[in-house]
């Protein structure tokens, strides 16, 4: 579906981001990337352009499941590895993140998803010391807007490609990229529990999700101007609820402020300083 307000050049896109990766990991001597690769949307399209940038033999891409994960979702990610051309490795979390929920006895199915997700990043980040890579990202400005995602888990990396792209622009470069329909196709879902679906937890579509989001950020529309252009006032005020609230999650730690040059206030340099 077509929506001008959210329509890109995927071509284009595809290439600017490609000089992301690798100019950013350039900067500091990297010239490899690991991702997690969940057989999502999100993933494959991350996993693709990491594959242009580096070479597919400089990608490894780790899938994760747990017990409970879809068992569909390995078969999709073997797909997209194999599409790409990525080198791929299969990395089962269930002990170690069943070590410490039987531990603690943690029932609650948000906390547990927590544990999975940032267990995973605990593999890739192990990953990448052992390749001598960076964790390429897989969050978009949807999940991180509305804080889909978990702190130092999924929402961990050290590049993002797909951060600035709303969830229907991540859809438009996966067709680009030509990553396989399934993928594709299929409900998006963090895949932590057989059957989720991201839009079930979130209570509404990503189509009515960005339609809003891209106003109220990009385009700095009021909540009383998207009512008055008939967006549903509940939905409006409930998304705006959640940029709020999650904020925290899309900055770094903060740091008290006690010397004169206190790190991420008065001593800030560009990420390319000294290079």
């Amino acid at each position: 579906m077509s929506r001008p307000e959210l329509d890109i050049d995927p071509a284009l896109v595809a290439d600017l981001l490609v000089r992301f990766l690798r100019a950013e990991a350039g900067k500091f001597g990297f010239e490899r990337g690991v991702l997690g690769l969940s057989g999502g949307i999100d993933s494959a399209v991350s996993c693709a352009l990491a594959a242009r940038a580096f070479g597919p033999e400089n990608v490894l891409a780790v899938m994760m499941p747990y017990r409970t994960s879809n068992p569909d979702s390995e078969g999709d990610a073997r797909a997209v590895a194999r599409a790409t051309g990525v080198r791929s490795k299969l990395v089962d979390i269930s002990k170690l993140v069943d070590g410490y929920l039987d531990q603690e006895g943690v029932e609650d199915r948000l906390r547990r998803g927590n544990v999975m997700a940032r267990a995973r990043m605990i593999v890739l980040y192990d990953h990448s010391a052992a390749e001598g890579s960076l964790v390429i990202g897989t969050s978009n400005k949807t999940e991180v807007l509305l804080g889909y995602s978990t702190q130092w888990g999924d929402a961990a990396s050290a590049l993002n490609p797909l951060g600035d792209l709303y969830k229907h622009q991540v859809f438009q470069l996966a067709r680009h990229l030509d990553l396989p329909s399934g993928v594709i196709d299929k409900a998006p879902s963090a895949d932590l529990f057989e059957g989720q679906s991201d839009e079930d937890d979130l209570g509404f579509t990503y189509d009515d999700a960005d339609r809003i989001l891209v106003r109220l950020v990009d385009q700095r529309w009021s909540a009383g101007e998207l009512e008055a252009d008939g967006f549903d006032p509940e939905l409006v005020r409930k998304l705006m609820r959640r940029i709020v609230l999650n904020q925290y999650k899309r900055l770094p730690p903060i740091i008290a402020k006690l010397g004169n040059r206190t790190i991420g206030q008065d001593f800030r340099y560009l990420r390319s300083w000294g290079h």
